[in-house]
């Protein structure tokens, strides 16, 4: 604004156009003025003689502008009852001023070239809508800003008021600012404190949060409750693989576990199909590698519990050569029985195998010791649980231990003399060689019942032992004792059978010798009688 001091010629200007009685509105100022002839040359001057006018350094200098400031100046400092207005004002006070503040607040350009002298802006109580008046900032030399009472909206710009260093009084309370968690943590707020910023909205309202935490603990908790009781029960009854070991169920299986487990029954997952079973490999949650067989044939409600009790007392089964049950499952569709994971390959394929060597005969020894323990803890142990011994249902893992793979519970005790008679019929298709077996064609029934009466030389003994075997002289006997062996155990008379303690003595002992690795000039030993004076 033109000082007096460098020329009064804007002042006669100032009179001319607004006399006592003022003319008009400022907008109709600013619409019906123009600069009156040597204005520029006079601001020019002003600037010559006291540079520190904010329209001084605009560049380039935008003289319509400045005229504009000069009789919003003007005007304003009438409205604000400042003393001296022609020579300079110290503050801007348009508090409860509604129907005009606004109007001020818009010319960006006077506050852009405001007076250097004003250090008070007071636009409060106005009920003023819009974002911050950040144009005001543009009076930097301010102490005292208030803009309370209000209705500001938006962000407040903190970084705008680095600049306003001689600030020491800002109010914006009662106004409707965002929140900002950044402004509680600023310097800006601690520069002044909570009281310059009372319900502005831009403070967290903690009581608010209060409540809000109130209403949640109320009404959330009981919810979030009710979430948990459900999800626990839906683990509980469908997926109980994910709680805790100890909460687990025991050998009971989820329809959606076995699902899990297989991909959703996959295709990629079946490796065998009738119509009545499905036979999956799937994965349980814990790596665990398993066997599903899926009956989908209808059952009554008896048989199921007789199913169920069958489950539960072949899962109790614990030996390593019989294959583990892990556990069954129910469904409104189908009923299962989930094993471990073993290799398809039986001993019979292993036997005959013409991508490898044939087996050797003390490998052999060994399947027939695996399987004779198992009969021993199950004549023991489980005196109710048959199996088969045929060497196409007995498996083989890597580490060639023989595994029972079909076992059945009874209502009564299994027949020792029975089950003798089945490891006889499954060590002679042991040590047999396919052309030995082929003279006594027929069913298993058939082979023992022909076996029975055929008095075997030894010559014929040596002639029906598998000859792919390389035996020295010491395997050929042990051999030759196994077959004898064999052939007493499928006599069910009585008269010639072994106990099972005995024939697992002495396979243990020609497994040792096989361990031994004898040369081939060994002699036979005092194991000629070995057979001899041993029945039950």
């Amino acid at each position: 604004m033109a000082t007096i001091s460098a020329t009064c010629y804007l002042f006669i200007i100032l009179s001319w156009l607004c006399p006592t009685t003022l003319c008009g509105t400022v907008l109709e100022d600013l619409k019906n003025l123009h600069p009156p002839p040597e204005f520029n040359s006079t601001i020019m001057t002003n600037c010559l003689n006291n540079p520190s006018h904010r329209y001084c350094n605009s560049s380039p200098m935008n003289f319509d502008e400045i005229f504009k400031y000069t009789i919003v100046a003007s005007h304003l400092c009438n409205e604000s009852k400042n003393p001296n207005c022609i020579e300079s004002f110290h503050k801007v006070d348009l508090r409860n001023r509604p129907n005009i503040a606004s109007l001020y607040l818009s010319f960006e350009f006077f506050w852009r070239f405001c007076p250097l002298t004003i250090l008070s802006i007071d636009v409060s109580n106005n009920s003023l809508k819009g974002n911050f008046p950040i144009d005001v900032l543009h009076c930097t030399q301010i102490h005292d800003l208030d803009l309370s009472i209000n209705e500001f909206s938006g962000d407040i710009p903190i970084q705008s008021f680095s600049p306003l260093t001689n600030l020491t009084f800002l109010n914006l309370s009662y106004n409707c600012f965002s929140e900002s968690e950044e402004l509680s943590d600023s310097q800006f707020f601690k520069r002044f404190n909570s009281s310059s910023f009372l319900h502005s909205g831009a403070l967290l309202d903690h009581r608010r949060f209060f409540t809000l935490k109130v209403v949640i603990l109320l009404v959330g908790f009981p919810i979030l409750v009710i979430l948990m009781v459900i999800f626990l029960a839906w683990l509980c009854f469908q997926r109980p693989d994910f709680l805790p070991r100890k909460l687990q169920r025991r050998r009971t299986f989820t329809p959606a576990i076995l699902s899990a487990a297989t991909s959703g029954f996959s295709s990629r997952n079946l490796v065998g199909k009738s119509n009545v079973v499905h036979i999956y490999k799937g994965v349980l949650r814990d790596g665990t590698q398993v066997k599903i067989e899926m009956y989908w044939d209808e059952i009554s409600r008896e048989s199921y519990l007789n199913f169920v009790e069958e489950c539960k007392v072949l899962s109790e089964l614990d030996h390593k050569n019989l294959v583990r049950v892990l556990g069954w499952c129910k469904s409104r569709k189908f009923r299962a029985v989930i094993t471990e994971w073993t290799r398809e390959e039986n001993v019979e394929m292993w036997l005959l195998s013409e991508s490898s060597a044939p087996p050797p005969w003390s490998h052999r020894v060994k399947v027939l010791m695996g399987v004779v323990e198992c009969m021993r803890y199950l004549q023991k142990e489980w005196p109710q649980v048959d199996y088969d011994l045929n060497t196409n249902s007995v498996l083989l893992t890597q580490d060639l231990e023989p595994l029972i793979s079909r076992f059945k519970v009874l209502d009564h005790s299994t027949s020792t003399t029975r089950n003798i008679c089945k490891f006889g019929v499954f060590m002679l298709g042991v040590i047999l060689s396919r052309k030995g077996q082929e003279k006594f064609e027929g069913d298993a029934d058939g082979f023992i019942k022909n076996m029975r009466r055929v008095d075997l030389d030894p010559e014929e003994l040596q002639e029906m032992i598998d000859e792919r075997m390389e035996l020295s002289e010491t395997s050929l006997h042990q051999a030759k004792q196994a077959l004898s062996l064999g052939l007493m155990c499928i006599d069910q008379s009585g008269s010639e059978q072994p106990s099972l303690a005995f024939i697992s003595n002495s396979i243990a002992r020609a497994y040792k010798a096989t361990l031994v690795l004898p040369s081939a000039n060994h002699t036979r030993s005092h194991a000629d009688n070995r057979f001899r004076g041993h029945k039950t």
